[in-house]
């Protein structure tokens, strides 16, 4: 396997990242970096851990620095704009960029936008000069609104998690964003999965991108021990206490259907003296960068969330993840147990069912190509099963008036 160096990534970044321990390229890295480095248009299929951030930072910091030593790049200029589909992917690529860019001879600067944050400090940072944008769509558009921000010197437009972006209505920001940037430049997406929506937002954007893809990429991680639990519903939140507790299951991350829920059960495991905190998209920013750094330092060790965790976030050390309402679909289900056995860890997923959510969580398995074994702890065996709903008799033909009928007995009512 060949080293960054061979990338041809020049020491000042072979610098940034020997200091924090990144010795190897990953296999999407030693693919894409080549290419983003000649100047190609990238399409690329790559699950959350595969490395994928670093795998567009890298080369553009790289070009970046080539061509600051020109004379027109002297001037900052947004020469980068990168889109996440949330706040806190945006920080964490803006921070890749800041880690990787330390040691280079041509500073580049780099300006997050997300809402939740003043939107005026954002404009003034642009407007003091910058390289790079890294931000979500949302805000981006509001920042457009305000008619300060200059994008005709753009040359890469990269697109992180592309399809979750579309299931929070990307698809109807995509065209305004398109207006506002230059026809040339140099397109880099990235998505876990690829279906007929994606690719058409894909067309749009670039015509003829080199596809990239892992062979052999597992769809479930080898390392991650998937287990499910027969469990009725009001017995789930004591459960989840007895296997914290008796089975030691440190940092636990787990995913519950809604907001409301998620903040009711934690406050519940925190009577019970156990430390745990809410994460979702209702908390002000500040609160969630706080809560997030408490639980990536361990000074919180059980995070009940939404699925605003599931996506691009690298958060190391989750030994547990618990699907306490199952996921959607099988592709979130995918996300969501790989938040666990990160950087070549083991780690554990115990999903939650009972009988009326079986058949759902059949197709996430089908779906998955797996078959788990279904579980029962003792003292919260799943009652006898519900009885199905009774369907009622079947309408009787003729018994019931027709429209034409009604409307019959209404012209005749007003005609008497």
């Amino acid at each position: 396997m060949p080293s960054f160096s061979q990338l041809k990534l020049s020491a000042n970044i072979n610098k940034a990242l020997v200091l924090n321990n990144i010795i190897t390229p990953t296999p999407i890295q030693e693919k894409v970096i080549p290419l983003i480095l000649e100047g190609e248009d990238i399409m690329a299929k790559a699950q959350t851990g595969t490395g994928k951030s670093a795998s567009f930072v890298l080369p553009i910091l790289e070009l970046l620095q080539q061509r600051k030593a020109k004379d027109d790049y002297k001037k900052s200029r947004i020469r980068v704009l990168v889109l996440t589909p949330t706040r806190e992917l945006t920080l964490q690529i803006s921070q890749t960029f800041e880690t990787f860019s330390t040691y280079l001879s041509q500073k580049v600067k780099v300006v997050s936008f997300i809402g939740g944050e003043g939107i005026g400090q954002q404009l003034y940072d642009v407007q003091q000069g910058c390289d790079i944008v890294v931000a979500t769509s949302g805000r981006l558009l509001d920042i457009f609104s305000k008619k300060q921000m200059n994008l005709s010197h753009l040359e890469f437009l990269v697109l992180d998690e592309a399809d979750k972006m579309l299931d929070l209505g990307f698809a109807e920001e995509l065209d305004a964003i398109l207006q506002e940037i230059p026809k040339e430049r140099q397109n880099l997406l990235f998505s876990a999965t690829y279906p007929e929506k994606v690719l058409n937002i894909a067309s749009r954007i670039t015509p003829h991108p080199v596809n990239v893809s892992i062979e052999g990429e597992e769809e479930t991680v080898d390392k991650i021990k998937q287990r499910v639990i027969l469990v009725n519903n009001e017995n789930r939140s004591p459960l989840l206490r007895h296997l914290i507790k008796e089975e030691k299951l440190g940092q636990t991350l787990v995913f519950m259907a809604n907001k409301r829920a998620t903040d009711n059960i934690a406050m519940k495991f925190k009577k019970h003296g156990l430390n745990a905190q809410s994460f979702h998209g209702d908390l002000d920013q500040e609160e969630r960068n706080i809560t997030l750094q408490a639980f990536k330092d361990k000074k919180i060790n059980i995070l009940f969330t939404t699925d605003l965790v599931s996506r691009g976030l690298d958060i190391d050390d989750i030994s547990c993840v618990i699907n306490f309402d199952l996921p959607r679909s099988p592709t979130d289900y995918i996300h969501r147990i790989g938040r666990t056995a990160r950087a070549g860890k083991s780690g554990l997923a115990i999903s939650f069912i009972d009988y009326e959510s079986e058949a759902h969580f059949t197709l996430i398995e089908k779906r998955s190509n797996i078959t788990l074994k279904r579980e029962t702890i003792e003292s919260f065996e799943l009652s006898a099963e519900v009885r199905k709903k009774e369907k009622g008799p079947a309408p009787v033909k003729g018994k019931k008036k027709s429209k034409k009928d009604k409307l019959r007995e209404k012209e005749t009512a007003k005609n008497n």
